[in-house]
Parts: C-alpha cells; structure tokens; sequence
C-alpha cells in the first residue's frame, strides 16, 4: 500500500489553527461503500448486531500446519466487546487452560497457577480482535481518518463478492468482501507489519455457516489464515448473545471455569 506523502509545512501554526490542522478528519466513505455497508449491517441483524454486548460461544478449534490439521481442543468462549475475553480450552479429560484478556492486560490460567501471556500470544490477539467482524463493523468504520471506498466485484473460493477497501488511521490496507446475493461478509483482509521480524504479513479470517441467533446472523465457522496458508479453523456448535458475566471473568484470578451449558 503507498504511504501518503504530506509535504513540508512552510510554516508552524499555533493555537487553534494548530489543534484544527493536527485533529484527524473525519472518517470519509464513499456512496457507493455506504451502499454495501448498509446491506450488510442489515444482513447481519440490523439494531440487533449492532448493539450486541456479548458473545458465548462453545465448540471445537483446529490447528493446521502444512495443510494438514495439527491438533484439536475443545472451548468455551466469553467475549464482551469491545476487548475483553475469557477462552477456556482442553483437550479431553485433562483440566482447561484459560486465557484471560482485557483490554491490554492478558493471562494464562493452568493448573500451575497465573501468568503473563507471551507478548506474541497478546500481539495476536490484539490483531485478532481490532479486525474482526463485530469491531470492524460496529466501531472503526467511523474512527477519524478512515477512508472507505467500493472496491468493484471479485470472487472467494467461488463466490461472487463485492469487495470494500477499507484504509483505517493506522495506515492498514483492510479488504471486505460481502457475499454478492445475501450480502454478509465472507472474508475480512488486511496486512500489517511483524514488530520482530519486520516482515509484512497477509492475514485473513472468512466466515461461513452464518445461522441466525437472536436476530443476529453469527458465523459458526471462521478460518484463519496468514500469509495465504490456512492455520486454523473454529467451529462453533452453539451461541448466545447478551449474557450478563461475573466480574472475575476478566480478572486475574481463578473462579471456576464457565457456567453451566
């Protein structure tokens, strides 16, 4: 993506011409983008989606290394928008590790105690999270200094789409695609640089077997991919929406894991 270049100021402003220049504009979208984005907010549930709270979530997630799945675990998800979430996941019998995450504080629960999550577990979280589908759509489409455009037509895995570009304040290149009949996203796009390594990476994460719940048309299967390989897949067996949590749900601090399904 090319970087804006914004010249060189002749002259430093002061005051409040100075506050006005610095402020970031407002986010800008095109007719034809808020066209598509309406659809799809319809699409998903309207007033219903968009003021959601809560997701419960329980299922099976995958691991894929070479094409192949490397492992599976079984988990129960609490998220509460826009930033916090408990993950408990196992594998058969054995006791559940816990991810715990708020905002920027994250810890592990297992049965040697708490810790810190590893910076690369919380970066990918991070990531994972500011561009799902939820946040994407319900907040930073109008976060000051975003530009969105319609993005023409395009195909995933088959499926005619409508692609939307998305150019958000950190200067990240974010691709929708909408499936081209019902409207509901199949894939959100986007690129962002690895602080370690310094190596651009291509993330992506489509949605399909959408089931209404709640009024909310919610994704019981996400696939991840980096890079154009695939590395993981959800599927979600239920869902809820608007649950009330305890408040220890995202705090350090061990209570017992989950409430009963």
């Amino acid at each position: 993506m090319a970087m804006v270049n914004v010249g060189v100021a002749t002259a430093r402003p002061s005051g409040r011409a100075a506050s006005a220049q610095l402020s970031p504009r407002p986010a800008q979208i095109d007719p034809k983008a808020q066209q598509l984005l309406d659809r799809a907010i319809q699409a998903l549930g309207g007033q219903a989606f968009l003021e959601a709270k809560t997701l419960t979530t329980h299922g099976r997630a995958f691991s894929i290394a070479d094409g192949a799945t490397a492992g599976f675990v079984t988990f129960d998800s609490w998220v509460e928008y826009p930033d916090k979430r408990r993950l408990a996941y196992g594998f058969g019998k054995a006791k559940p590790v816990i991810l715990v995450n708020n905002g920027d504080q994250a810890w592990e629960l297992d049965r040697m105690g708490i810790t810190d999550q590893l910076p690369e577990q919380v970066r990918n979280w991070k990531l994972a999270t500011y561009y799902s589908l939820e946040n994407l759509l319900r907040l930073h489409l109008h976060d000051p200094g975003t530009l969105i455009q319609a993005g023409g037509v395009d195909f995933v895995d088959n499926l005619p789409v409508d692609v939307i570009d998305i150019f958000d304040p950190r200067q990240v290149h974010i691709r929708l695609y909408l499936d081209a009949q019902t409207y509901l996203p199949v894939r959100i796009a986007y690129r962002v640089q690895n602080p370690q390594s310094r190596d651009w990476e291509d993330y992506a994460d489509d949605y399909s077997d959408y089931q209404r719940i709640q009024g909310i048309a919610t994704p019981m299967h996400i696939m991840h991919l980096v890079n154009d390989r695939r590395v993981a897949e959800t599927f979600r067996n239920s869902a809820k929406y608007n649950e009330d949590y305890p408040r220890e749900y995202f705090e350090p601090v061990r209570v017992e894991q989950g409430r009963q399904r």
